[in-house]
């Protein structure tokens, strides 16, 4: 056994040049997995391009309910969507966690996953999803382990660090429910999932000396999930997003050497999804 890192990239085809910031931290950096928002306009054409330039990066579904449009009808989502059509933001659908119908949710999901496999033809090798949005309520939750079990998938832990805290943007009004949930759902359906997450590499947090932090505290053995989000942004991107020109950040770091180095030192050995 040895220490395996899986470092996986979120909203893979969330913009090409974010899915080309991507494929470019696989091909000379860290990143090693990476999910798809399957209902933005160019996830499909940048799957394409992931299996001809990086055929070694794993490919998951990054499950959307927060941004863009649905592949449903509106109509068949109606707790999901504004009058408009359009996914709740973050904070509305937050604000609306009693009332959101996981059936809804559960409809949508295996929409992203078909259409998915329609792109790749291939199973994605596991689910996350986009801001935690599967975890904020017990059904979500449960409605994505039946997902993942269906179609025999991995997903990523519903909660972060090795002392099982909780997940960044989870409100606290709603910890509750995820912390008492989400071991007996685990326990009932079993999943293939990492030893634990670590989601601290983001924002002011993406730094090298959090990775630094990050790997002084895990065992010599295990396989462990730390999420990303590099990319490339232009102004338009940034715009209309609240983390933008943090990609590139995170891009930088993810790509240096030195970096590279310090995970061979410690005997690293960088994995995908599909290797659990």
């Amino acid at each position: 056994m040895s220490l395996r890192l899986i470092f996986n990239s979120d909203d893979y085809g969330r913009t090409p040049d974010i899915s080309r910031g991507i494929r470019e931290c696989h091909l000379r950096g860290l990143v090693t997995s990476t999910t798809a928002m399957m209902n933005m306009p160019s996830a499909a054409a940048d799957l394409r391009l992931a299996l001809a330039q990086t055929p070694n990066l794993g490919l998951g579904v990054h499950l959307v309910l927060t941004a863009g449009r649905p592949l449903l009808p509106p109509a068949q989502v109606a707790s999901l969507v504004d009058p408009g059509g359009e996914f709740l933001k973050l904070g509305t659908l937050i604000a609306r966690a009693e009332s959101l119908q996981a059936a809804e949710a559960k409809a949508e999901w295996r929409a992203q996953i078909e259409a998915f496999m329609a792109a790749t033809g291939q199973r994605p090798t596991h689910l996350d999803s986009h801001h935690h949005s599967s975890y904020i309520t017990p059904g979500l939750l449960q409605s994505m382990l039946e997902l993942a079990r269906e179609y025999q998938l991995a997903l990523r832990l519903p909660v972060s660090g090795r002392g099982q805290t909780t997940l960044n943007g989870i409100p606290g009004h709603l910890e509750a429910a995820l912390r008492q949930a989400s071991p007996r759902l685990l326990a009932q359906f079993q999943p293939r999932h990492p030893d634990a997450f670590f989601d601290t590499f983001y924002d002011e947090g993406a730094t090298r000396a959090e990775l630094g932090r990050i790997l002084a505290s895990l065992p010599a053995e295990g396989v462990f999930e730390i999420m990303c989000h590099p990319g490339y942004v232009d102004e338009a991107f940034a715009r209309e997003s609240s983390y933008a020109w943090q990609r590139q950040q995170e891009l930088e770091i993810l790509t240096d050497p030195q970096v590279r180095a310090e995970m061979d030192r410690r005997g690293v050995q960088l994995v995908s999804f599909a290797r659990l």
